[in-house]
């Protein structure tokens, strides 16, 4: 079926997009204000963009498909525009719960990590802290900030990442151990969510191979 963005209210295109852009990585953005006070939201709007730089996009705005402003939305762009800078922590399934709770409609101010039982690290290169148990966290320095429509495409250049010391299969050569890191994404409705563990290999072709395929025949 064909559908008509133009043709729809803001609602309806959002629950069509979130229902067929799966799954989507989570952004655990920790961002600080200008006295030091942290805050904490996920954003499932969220991709890498470049290697060289590494840059990071992450949509920040209304939520929902009603488009209601969040408080955290408010908070996470004025503290980008006061410091910029913010971590990125990877949600892993056994956070997946604390993640929700930092989703939650708290008043300005309060800590969502203490509210969800966690902890932070210090960064090495940015001011705000990293969550302790995320097993993956990227430092990042705003890059640019371009609004669209109600929302804000904060893009990030990442400065260093940090990776679980048991995660990483040979720290020399870069190895990670991606199944380990357990990562989760965002799937459709208001709380489906999918695990990575579930994977098949698919091996590239070369263009021999590929014409082999079309033309019924083996591959040289």
């Amino acid at each position: 079926m064909l559908f008509d963005f133009a043709a729809l209210p803001k609602k309806d295109r959002y629950k069509l997009v979130v229902s067929t852009i799966v799954p989507r990585p989570i952004a655990w953005m920790v961002t600080q204000d200008a006295e030091g006070r942290v805050n904490a939201a996920p954003f499932s709007f969220f991709n890498v963009f470049s290697n060289d730089p590494v840059v990071v996009g992450i949509g920040v705005g209304a939520r929902g498909m009603g488009g209601e402003e969040r408080a955290e939305f408010k908070d996470t762009l004025a503290n980008l525009e006061a410091t910029g800078e913010f971590t990125v922590c990877m949600v892993s399934e056994e956070t997946a719960e604390a993640m929700n709770v930092t989703a939650a409609d708290f008043p300005p101010g309060v800590d969502e990590l203490e509210r969800a039982g966690l902890t932070t690290a210090p960064s090495a290169k940015v001011g705000p802290p990293r969550i302790a148990e995320s097993p993956v966290a990227l430092e990042c320095r705003v890059w640019q900030t371009i609004p669209i429509g109600t929302h804000r495409l904060v893009l990030g250049e990442v400065l260093a990442v940090h990776v679980r010391d048991d995660c990483m299969l040979d720290p020399r050569r870069l190895y990670v151990d991606t199944p380990k890191l357990n990562l989760i994404g965002r799937m459709h409705g208001g709380g489906w969510y999918a695990r990575t563990t579930d994977r098949f290999e698919l091996r590239r072709v070369t263009v021999d191979e590929a014409e082999a395929r079309r033309e019924g025949r083996s591959a040289p």
